[in-house]
């Protein structure tokens, strides 16, 4: 019987199955480009920690495009509120709060791990084979949970599509270019680094990048990443408890 959480999941579900082919083409285009862009011209004659610029460059790729679909939730959140009113819907059913969180929550998290797969196939077209151990998707889970959290949390709180695109204005792309997507935060001056350091895709990146170099993670990436996950993921929940009200 489908009822609360996958029910929420199970919609989402079939919207994503009926724009699956669009959505993955649009999943491949920056990703594609960058590594044109990059991995061309840089390839192999800049090695950074000991890797071409290709190998470093993917699992940043990965961090960054599982951030920007996970927290990509929020737009189809906006719409089912404004224009088809799905979310009032929700209310008069018997799903509570926490189910309709965490549906919207999975539901962000699996078009992040589609992203993450395309990029994992476009690395292998690029001849670019690295490890991809539990631990590296562990990480790639953790910071989709936190940005699909967050996505759910900032979707209650925006009362038009122009609110939301100033949120990735102000803080998805920043954090995307200064996460250490494209170059490790260690090259930069001291006091940024302290700055960035509060970023959390700053530790996905360093995970995911770890791992995915078949070395092992600091632990410490990891607890900031639930953490803030689950700081969310209550937030999530407190937002959409206050739009019922």
């Amino acid at each position: 019987m489908i009822q609360g959480w996958n029910a929420v999941y199970y919609r989402e579900l079939l919207i994503l199955r009926r724009r699956l082919k669009r959505m993955l083409a649009s999943m491949s285009v920056s990703p594609l480009l960058y590594l044109i862009a990059f991995g061309y011209a840089m390839g192999d004659q800049v090695r950074v920690e000991g890797f071409t610029y290709t190998e470093f460059l993917i699992p940043g790729l990965v961090a960054m495009s599982s951030m920007t679909q996970a927290f990509g939730i929020a737009s189809e959140i906006n719409i089912a509120r404004f224009y088809w009113h799905i979310f009032e819907e929700f209310q008069s059913a018997p799903v509570s709060d926490m189910a309709y969180v965490t549906g919207e929550v999975l539901a962000g998290m699996t078009r992040a791990l589609l992203a993450v797969g395309v990029i994992l196939l476009l690395g292998l077209a690029f001849g670019v084979v690295l490890t991809y151990s539990p631990l590296f998707w562990l990480a790639v889970l953790l910071n989709s949970f936190l940005f699909a959290s967050l996505a759910v949390a900032l979707a209650m709180l925006v009362k038009s599509h122009a609110d939301q695109a100033m949120i990735n204005s102000f803080v998805i792309t920043p954090m995307a270019f200064l996460g250490g997507t494209f170059f490790p935060v260690e090259r930069l001056p001291e006091w940024a680094q302290h700055v960035l350091y509060f970023l959390p895709l700053t530790h996905a990146a360093k995970a995911i990048r770890a791992a995915a170099f078949g070395q092992t993670p600091g632990w410490i990436s990891y607890l900031i990443l639930f953490t803030i996950g689950c700081l969310c993921f209550l937030f999530a929940f407190r937002c959409v408890h206050r739009a019922k009200d």
